[in-house]
């Protein structure tokens, strides 16, 4: 008995159990895939826009003091960019500034290394998916082609009637790792360069960051030269 109604869902359920794992698998990438985008869209907009927000404050500061202390509540990248070179300064009291500067650039790279890695989560999975479900729904068409050449076999006829429902159940699985695989592709280059913009927000941050910090040891030099004088 050949199958007469050839629409997706009724290839699926005609499909051989391994086809059918195959689509299944494919279909909760699929799923995986749009959650993820919905995610970290949320965050990457809030991030983006909190990160933002604050180094417009910082562009205006007046010394590091006054944005530990505007930020000293927050756990934010931002805010722990402010407090990584506060504390440095604070430990190299007295010492010279030249190599001051050196270790509060080494701590915000670290600061920044951090978020970075953070805000990158979830990028792996969709350049997983993008990459391998392709090749699973190819894996899926060739051994629904081969069943159909059993078929083929086993019925002694290779009438486009006997042919056509096995090789389009197959074809389904190829098509539905191209669904799967495309706009996982798309999203993670949307991501990709979104988050390279959350980069170059955060690096301008630690840019005012040490530009207070470089300040304020200036301004701390010019005092202990004033009370030797």
């Amino acid at each position: 008995m050949l199958p007469h109604d050839l629409t997706p869902g009724q290839m699926f359920l005609d499909a051989d159990i391994v086809v059918k794992s195959v689509m299944i698998g494919l279909v909760i990438a699929s799923f995986v895939t749009w959650t993820v985008w919905f995610a970290k869209s949320v965050e990457l907009r809030f991030e983006k826009r909190r990160a933002r927000s604050k180094n417009r404050w910082l562009e205006h500061a007046k010394s590091l003091d006054e944005a530990e202390l505007r930020f000293a509540k927050e756990k934010d990248p931002v805010a722990r960019l402010v407090r990584a070179a506060s504390h440095e300064v604070e430990l190299s009291h007295m010492l010279p500034k030249e190599g001051v500067k050196e270790r509060i650039v080494w701590q915000l790279e670290r600061v920044e290394a951090t978020a970075s890695r953070k805000i990158g989560n979830g990028m792996g999975v969709l350049a997983t998916i993008g990459a391998t479900s392709p090749f699973v729904g190819l894996f899926g068409t060739v051994w629904g082609i081969m069943n159909s050449f059993i078929g083929i076999s086993k019925a002694h006829s290779t009438s486009l009637a006997v042919v056509a429902p096995g090789i389009a159940e197959a074809l389904l699985a190829t098509a539905m790792g191209l669904v799967a695989a495309i706009p996982a592709v798309v999203i993670y280059n949307i991501f990709t360069r979104s988050i390279g913009g959350y980069r170059l927000i955060l690096g301008n941050a630690s840019a005012n960051v040490l530009r207070l910090a470089s300040r304020d040891l200036d301004r701390s030099g010019v005092r202990l030269r004033q009370a030797a004088e």
